[in-house]
């Protein structure tokens, strides 16, 4: 049975995979929230949304304009190069929560709104690494802001009037577009069980209330749950932003659970005022406090590298070295986002997670390997180009790609290609260690010049083995060789006859890694965990 559904399920993955691993995850949050927006103002047209054509493009100009500018001007202020792109998917994400105008008025609030968020990423940050969603950040600070002026200015309502999130994207015909979108990001993310999580944990409270004090009954109060609440939309564009997110799986879904219960907080037990202001009284609100909970478990600090060197892998792999100003809090199996500007930039943007190969006793060292294509994206043209004392900045380590800590469970590795990496920092720290844990690891390449870290895995003293078309001249001891074009779970299970009692690890190429670990599960292991390298 594990076999039938692995199989098309792999198959389904696959292509889902090439479809949204073909640009970054910033692009694909951008032309996703860019495509939502032309829908909206299609159904805008044809009446099927309460706002106006008007006050849609009105809304999104002002947003759009005024963001990107003012994240630039003030990145330029901090000596900082902005990431535009973030800036574009903020105003859009401010388009969708915003109820839009085409008031003069109003469009002046929306302004500000755009500024306050901007400016959160510089101003509400700690040693360089913003603390909260920009996008929530600037509906929460518009807010805020109206009551200021409210309370020094009491006839200021006509020069600024109300603003608070409003979350019209929230509506049943915009609802299937809706999720499907948020889906796409979820799964392009990896993030899919902690947004289920916050989904089904946050309709549950929502029909609760809807049923037990407003008197719905179940299908009613699932309808207005659904069409009348931002739960998708928060959890697919908003819940789930990298730089907003705590480092392990464990924290992310108390993360899933707080920030659901945060949001249904103000519908069971009423919003926290402080004088006139009401706290907690919407999504933003939620998801702010949710980002203070995230900083908290993750590097709580912007981390600057210096390039030392690069040495050759394989004819395609590089690897790159860096020294980190301050200590790194990076556990082996963990990846790094890197940040480096440069002109020109294609679609793969100008930001890219690498594992890191260094092992956790480095604290000030940071090295990554990397695969360069015969025809590279700029990303990784500027990355090669780099020169020793130059610098480049990360903005976020995490991953849960990490081995069991009980030292008794035998491991099976299984490598495809450039998915070699995290192992090397694992093998790393396990030999530092000096313990003696019952390891195989698989490593398949499609070509035998592509081996990469022999010495590495040799000094491990790790039994590998190998899996390529044809056999290398020269293999080393305690290796074995398989003759095969791909690593298959029919292969494994020739070759480690006790797969079944083994922690299984699959990393590489998506494609690989679902074959691979949906083979597995089918031969009836039931410990798989997986890391998929998109866009090598």
């Amino acid at each position: 049975m594990n076999a039938l559904i692995g199989r098309p399920l792999a198959i389904v993955t696959g292509a889902l995979d090439r479809l949204t691993g073909r640009v970054t995850m910033y692009r694909l949050v951008t032309l996703l929230l860019g495509l939502l927006a032309v829908i909206a103002l299609i159904f805008s047209l044809t009446g099927d949304i309460t706002y106006t054509p008007r006050q849609l493009l009105a809304s999104a100009a002002v947003l759009l304009v005024v963001t990107y500018l003012a994240n630039r001007l003030i990145a330029a202020a901090f000596s900082v190069v902005p990431h535009s792109e973030s800036s574009i998917i903020t105003a859009l994400l401010l388009f969708f929560l915003l109820l839009p105008t085409d008031k003069p008025a109003g469009l002046l609030m929306l302004a500000i709104a755009g500024v306050l968020a901007s400016a959160s990423k510089y101003l509400l940050a700690f040693r360089g690494r913003h603390i909260f969603n920009p996008a929530a950040a600037g509906a929460v600070l518009i807010y805020l802001f109206y009551c200021l002026v409210s309370a020094i200015w009491p006839d200021s309502a006509s020069v600024f009037p109300l603003t608070a999130a409003g979350w019209w994207v929230a509506s049943e015909t915009l609802f299937p577009f809706v999720l499907v979108f948020a889906f796409l990001v979820l799964f392009r993310t990896r993030k899919l069980a902690m947004g289920l999580t916050f989904v089904v944990l946050a309709l549950a409270l929502v029909v609760y209330y809807l049923m037990d004090t407003a008197g719905q009954g179940f299908g009613a109060a699932l309808n207005t749950a659904l069409f009348s609440y931002p739960i998708i939309f928060l959890a697919g564009f908003m819940l789930s932003e990298p730089l907003t997110l705590p480092p392990l799986k464990w924290q992310q879904y108390t993360l899933a659970v707080g920030v659901a219960a945060l949001v249904a907080y103000p519908l069971l037990v009423g919003s926290v005022q402080l004088g006139s202001v009401f706290l907690l009284s919407g999504p933003e609100w939620a998801l702010v406090v949710g980002n203070v909970f995230a900083f908290l478990c993750g590097q709580r600090k912007g981390i600057r590298l210096t390039f030392r060197g690069k040495r050759r892998l394989t004819p395609t792999t590089y690897e790159f070295e860096f020294e980190s100003r301050r200590p790194i809090s990076a556990r082996a199996g963990q990846y790094m986002e890197l940040t480096i500007p440069h002109d020109k930039v294609d679609s793969r943007g100008i930001r890219r997670v690498f594992s890191l190969t260094s092992a956790p006793g480095e604290d000030r060292s940071a090295r990554f390997g990397v695969k360069m294509a015969e025809k590279s994206s700029t990303f990784k043209t500027a990355f090669a180009d780099l020169k020793p004392g130059d610098e480049v900045s990360a903005t976020a380590v995490g991953g849960d790609f990490l081995l069991p800590s009980d030292a008794s469970r035998p491991l099976l590795l299984v490598a495809g290609g450039i998915g070699i990496t995290p192992y090397i920092s694992h093998l790393g720290q396990l030999a530092a260690s000096g313990g003696d844990r019952d390891v195989i690891l698989v490593y398949g390449v499609n070509d035998i010049s592509e081996i990469a870290y022999t010495e590495e895995l040799v000094r491990a003293g790790t039994r590998v083995l190998l899996v390529a078309p044809e056999r290398p001249a020269d293999l080393p001891a305690n290796w074995q060789f398989a003759p095969a074009a791909y690593v298959s779970a029919d292969l494994l299970a020739r070759h480690v006859p006790d797969v079944t009692r083994r922690h299984a690890y699959v990393s590489g190429p998506p494609v690989m890694v679902n074959a691979v670990a949906g083979g597995l599960r089918g031969l009836g292991v039931s410990r798989v965990r997986t890391d998929r390298f998109s866009g090598y």
